[in-house]
């Protein structure tokens, strides 16, 4: 439930694997201002890219901070699995000397967001019209893939559902997805969703997808891989996009069946806007859909890739300083 006294000015921050994105709210109605990103690996932890941001803008002591990161929040300590920060939140809070901290999981912030998206951040791909009041699910592929779901309440508020999602067991739909998977399952042992639907999963589907041409794996970046398929037809690049579209799709409708998500599934993160021809064109509605009996209950549920110039997480990040159960009682105001 939302607090009756919001704290302001507010310093907000998205924490990825590789950059962290910050800004600041000045007031309840005031738009987020002075967003900037900094890169992880040039700062030896968050708080000193924190400070170097208040630093470079000229900002005053925050009196509140909500931190979305990629990473699991379980308690006092966190450690990032994609970078090497760790820090105390009750260590951060005193540094920082704020009132308020919230500290929640980067997709939990990014859901939290969902309801405020303007429609012309978001990009419908199939199905038909979202259920008011149902429940909403979001999964993002970034340097990881995030997971989450948000859930509406009577009152009109929403709780979200956070977890790690994007570490379920990939599953294959044909003899090609299982000879992936296999090659994936044989380097790293666990074949998770995270290790195809991420950046460095289409790298990782790339090789693969060498390996059972055999041919050798070029090293590619992300971005390489998607400018190959473009704009120089490369066949490996090309059925590295073409799975990366149909295992997004597969594991997109098991979050819906799961979470029961007629609000609407979301996809966020980086990767997904930069492929929305292919997504368009591709499988991955197919996929989505393609659950068997269910076939038309996923059919009736809309698909929207966000496609949005600042980080709608900044936005759930601030949500979150409103919800008594993200700021852990000794750091409420």
């Amino acid at each position: 439930m939302p607090t009756p006294a919001p704290v302001y000015p507010r310093l907000l921050a998205d924490v990825g694997g590789t950059n962290a994105r910050f800004a600041w709210a000045s007031t309840a109605d005031a738009p987020l201002s002075v967003i900037a990103n900094y890169r992880c690996a040039d700062h030896g932890s968050l708080h000193a890219a924190i400070s170097q941001y208040l630093r470079d803008h000229d900002r005053p002591a925050p009196q509140a901070c909500a931190i979305g990161i990629a990473n699991p929040v379980l308690g006092d300590e966190v450690r990032m699995t994609n970078h090497h920060w760790s820090f105390s939140i009750s260590q951060l809070k005193t540094h920082l000397a704020v009132a308020r901290l919230a500290v929640v999981n980067d997709f939990t912030a990014l859901a939290l967001s969902l309801p405020a998206l303007p429609a012309a951040q978001l990009r419908q791909i199939g199905g038909g019209q979202a259920s008011i009041g149902e429940p909403l699910a979001v999964l993002g592929p970034g340097t990881g893939l995030g997971v989450s779901g948000l859930l509406a309440l009577a009152d009109g508020h929403y709780v979200p559902v956070a977890g790690e999602g994007g570490h379920t067991t990939l599953a294959p739909n044909d003899e090609q997805e299982a000879a992936v998977i296999a090659l994936l399952r044989q380097r790293f042992g666990h074949a998770s969703a995270e290790r195809a639907l991420s950046g460095p999963g289409l790298v990782n589907l790339h090789a693969a997808a060498a390996g059972l041409a055999g041919r050798p794996a070029q090293d590619l970046t992300p971005a390489e891989v998607i400018t190959r398929a473009r704009e120089q037809d490369d066949p490996l690049c090309r059925t590295a996009i073409d799975l990366f579209c149909r295992f997004l799709g597969s594991v997109a409708g098991n979050l819906a069946l799961t979470l029961g998500a007629r609000g609407g599934v979301y996809v966020g993160g980086g990767i997904a806007p930069r492929l929305l021809p292919e997504l368009t064109s591709s499988r991955f509605r197919e996929r989505f859909e393609g659950k068997g009996r269910f076939k038309g209950y996923l059919g009736a549920i809309p698909t929207l890739v966000i496609d949005a110039a600042e980080s709608p997480a900044l936005i759930g990040a601030s949500r979150a300083l409103d919800i008594d159960r993200f700021c852990a009682p000794a750091l409420r105001a």
